[in-house]
């Protein structure tokens, strides 16, 4: 065996393309995935942003610009169909190929079994689940014929234990985002396709601030992220660009042996036993 260090590269994503959903942010800050979207191009990736805020994902297009990176961006409602089959034809066309996909959609919505209406429920798993799957169902084929790829998809604490609130339809999709990385990492690896799951715990996201702290701590910001931060044995919360070098890693050929699994980023928090 080998023991020769390799070259060092311009970037861990040098020549790859990489389509990035939820792109965009609620606000100032680093959420998931502005923070992905903006270290992958710092990496050396073209990427391709989508998300549903305009204004949002042209602020995360316009900072990879500025530093010098390659980005194209592209309003899309990811849970319909029709549109995602679309953008990913699209997307190929011009791209010519895409080695990259990080679905990062997501969203909760308070509520348990009894709580939650119907129409939520449906809601959570379209948000949550539904579009990873339709990305994943479009972008398998394109990775085919480029020879391979990698898939991220970002699920949550939330889909392995309880982390202090019922939300059991944003549970229950990123359990089963989890589980649709799995299978599809094990069902596509013949083909050098690699799909793994970020699970972030509970981070300090502008999130936070825009609707989780009016959710679940009537606008109490403060008390809210004091409430998270005691969840976490590190002491401290992080943030998307903790989310984001996980990511990075998985979609590097660092990580050409990993497929079908997870990487836990929650400081500590789901290995607590109380």
């Amino acid at each position: 065996m080998s023991h020769d260090v390799p070259p060092a590269r311009p970037g861990r994503l040098a020549g790859r393309t990489a389509v990035i959903s939820g792109a965009g942010s609620v606000g100032p800050g680093w959420g998931n995935g502005r923070a992905t979207a903006v270290i992958f191009a710092r990496e050396g990736a073209t990427v391709y942003l989508t998300d549903r805020d305009k204004d949002a994902l042209e602020v995360t297009a316009q900072q990879i610009r500025e530093e010098g990176g390659q980005a194209h961006a592209h309003v899309l409602d990811v849970t319909e169909p029709d549109a995602v089959q679309a953008y990913f034809e699209q997307t190929e066309q011009q791209a010519g190929r895409i080695d990259i996909l990080v679905n990062n959609v997501g969203g909760s919505r308070a509520g348990g079994a009894v709580e939650l209406s119907l129409e939520d429920w449906e809601n959570q798993l379209r948000t949550n689940l539904t579009s990873a799957f339709l990305a994943c169902k479009h972008v398998v084929p394109i990775m085919r014929r480029g020879g391979g790829g990698s898939i991220v998809n970002t699920a949550s604490a939330s889909g392995l234990r309880w982390t202090g609130a019922a939300q059991v339809g944003y549970a229950a999709a990123k359990a089963a985002v989890i589980q649709l990385s799995r299978v599809t990492g094990v069902q596509y690896a013949p083909d050098g396709i690699r799909v793994n799951t970020v699970v972030p715990g509970q981070l300090h996201t502008p999130m936070v601030e825009a609707r989780l702290a009016h959710q679940r701590a009537g606008g109490d910001v403060a008390k809210l992220l004091a409430e998270r931060q005691a969840r976490i044995p590190l002491g401290f919360m992080g943030d998307g660009r903790d989310t984001a070098h996980a990511a990075l890693f998985l979609a590097s050929d660092e990580a050409r042996f990993v497929t079908g699994t997870e990487i836990v980023v929650d400081g500590g928090m789901t290995a607590r036993c109380d």
